[in-house]
Parts: structure tokens; C-alpha cells; sequence
């Protein structure tokens, strides 16, 4: 009975991490953006501080029809929505939060090989995107799917070789060992590899400067022209679902997970507060830098970001057997 009420405590937790994170980094987005580029509107909704902006955009979002085009791919079409946003709850799942007031770690499930299942759901969320683009039976769309499968292939292998840098270091896949055999001065040596996830990570979820599948100004909307109502919904909840599992990740094999004073007790107040920190630097890329053209999305990641991280592997591979 007790292992019962451990495994419905832990999808408790789970779940309403899921439920309420992504929201914040989508409220927080709403309030940087409108301090970054002094706009009025997410400050005043409901009065103080525009507290009801959430509020407001989910009743936008139930009143909005979802219509399914006549071209489309029915299946395809109607199952890419939730293709992008569930496997990023399924992410979650193997992302620890650090020790909750000397209970131990608080975490789904701590599996050996959670990294490797943490980066394979992110590439499948992705996927979801794709599949929006090529059953819309729109040729923007299609288009649009394109430039995601692209960079998909162009930025998952920088991506992998920038986090196997840091397993390499901690001798397991197990996220709840790397945090745990974390060091500071891993933050030296890791720095290339922390500046080519944190890129790669962007690309990934075609957050600006890395959103030529999305490009208004040419696609109209990329894989999401034909979407409306509650399925454009999920597919922005997935993107901001998408954010805290890249600042997650980051913060569990680059930043130390829960390290800091009171780890034992605080330390899953230290790993939110570092995914907050995060979740800030990918917002404020949207602002400061205008977007790529696709020439240079993809010249970034084979001449720059490849290299790199192959660098760095390299690095780490006479770091740990010297």
C-alpha cells in the first residue's frame, strides 16, 4: 500500500509540474517582453501588474473554433497537437528536482538511463511540429515542416555530444548522478559544452532567433497556419513545456541541479530557481536577436556548433582520464 501511495505521489507531483510550469514561463514571457519592449497591453490586463493575461489568453483560446481543412491529413493533423505536447510530460518523468526538506530527491522515477530518455522525448515533441506542417495540406505549412526536419537533423547531434560531455565527467546517465557528482570547477571545463546545448536546445524548439519554420514574414504561420482554438493551444503549451525541459536539463548537468547552501533541505527551491533563470535567457533571446535566415541556422550548426562539441568531448575525454 505504501509503494502504491509513493508511485500516485510521485505522478502527483509529476503532473502538476507539468500543469503549472509551462504556464509561468508563458506569463513570465508575457511580462518580460512587455518590459523589453515597453508594450502596454500584458501589463494591464485585470489591473495590477496585467495578472489576468493568462486568464485572458486561455478564454481566447476555448471560445476560438478548431477547424480541420478540407487537404488535410484528418489523423495526422488532429493527433500532431498532442504528439507535441505529451512527451514532454513523459520528460519530466526522469527530471529531478533536487532533496525536498530531507525527504530525498523528488523526482518521477530515477532511471539509469535518464538522460538518453530525457533527450529521445524532447526529439519526439518535435516530431509533432513536423507532423502538424505535412498533414496540414497547406504549402506553407509543408514548407514550414521542412525547415523543422532540418534543423531537427542539423541540431540533435551537437545537442547530444554537448550532454554526453557532461555524463562523461560524472560517469552516469542517471540525471540524479550527474547532479550528485557535480563540481564547481565542472564549470569551467564544461562551458563550451553548456553554450552549445543552450544553442542547440533554441533550435530544437524553433525559439527565435531560431524560428524560420514559424517565419511570418514568408510561411504565415510554418506548421501552425492551420491550427486554431485549443489544438494552437497545446501546440504553445508544448513550446513553453519544451522551455523548462531544455532549463532543466541544463541546470541538471551544467549548473550543479540543486547545489548550493541547504542543498538537503532547499535543494529543489536551488533547481526551480535555476529553471526560472534559464527559462529568462531563452525569453530574452527572443527579444535581443532577430531571427537567422535558413542558410545561417544551418551553417551555425555544422561549421560552428559540431565542432564545438566535438571540442569538447574531446576536452573532457583527457579531463577524466588524466
Amino acid at each position: 500500500m505504501s509503494e502504491a501511495l509513493d508511485v500516485l505521489l510521485r505522478c502527483l507531483v509529476v503532473l502538476g509540474a507539468f500543469l503549472t510550469m509551462p504556464l509561468l514561463v508563458g506569463q513570465m514571457e508575457h511580462k518580460a517582453m512587455a518590459h523589453m519592449q515597453a508594450r502596454v497591453g500584458p501589463m494591464a490586463a485585470g489591473g495590477f501588474h496585467g495578472w489576468a493575461q493568462l486568464v485572458a489568453d486561455g478564454v481566447k483560446f476555448a471560445q476560438k473554433e478548431s477547424i480541420t481543412p478540407a487537404a488535410a491529413d484528418r489523423r495526422v493533423f488532429e493527433l500532431a497537437p498532442a504528439v507535441a505536447l505529451v512527451p514532454y510530460l513523459v520528460a519530466m518523468v526522469a527530471i529531478p528536482l533536487g532533496p525536498f526538506f530531507g525527504q530525498g530527491v523528488l523526482i518521477g522515477q530515477d532511471l539509469d538511463l535518464g538522460l538518453f530518455f530525457v533527450l529521445a522525448a524532447m526529439s519526439v515533441g518535435v516530431l509533432g511540429t513536423l507532423m502538424g506542417g505535412l498533414g496540414s495540406g497547406n504549402k506553407y505549412s509543408y514548407l514550414g515542416g521542412m525547415r523543422v526536419a532540418a534543423q531537427l537533423m542539423s541540431y540533435e547531434l551537437p545537442m547530444v555530444l554537448a550532454a554526453a560531455s557532461a555524463a562523461m565527467l560524472a560517469g552516469t546517465l542517471s540525471l540524479v548522478g550527474i547532479a550528485d557528482a557535480f563540481e564547481p570547477w565542472w564549470l569551467v571545463v564544461q562551458l563550451p559544452g553548456l553554450v552549445v546545448f543552450f544553442v542547440a536546445g533554441l533550435a530544437e524548439l524553433q525559439r527565435p532567433p531560431f524560428d524560420a519554420p514559424l517565419a511570418d514574414a514568408e510561411l504565415v504561420m510554418g506548421p501552425l497556419t492551420e491550427y486554431g482554438g485549443m489544438r494552437f493551444a497545446m501546440f504553445l503549451l508544448a513550446e513553453y513545456a519544451g522551455i523548462v525541459v531544455l532549463a532543466a536539463l541544463t541546470t541538471v548537468l551544467f549548473l550543479g541541479g540543486w547545489a548550493g547552501p541547504w542543498a538537503e533541505q532547499l535543494g529543489w527551491a536551488w533547481t526551480l530557481l535555476k529553471i526560472v533563470g534559464v527559462s529568462f535567457l531563452v525569453i530574452w533571446a527572443r527579444v535581443a536577436y532577430p531571427r537567422l535566415r535558413e542558410d545561417q541556422v544551418n551553417v551555425l550548426a555544422w561549421k560552428v556548433l559540431v565542432p564545438l562539441a566535438l571540442a569538447q568531448v574531446t576536452l573532457t575525454t583527457v579531463v577524466v582520464v588524466w
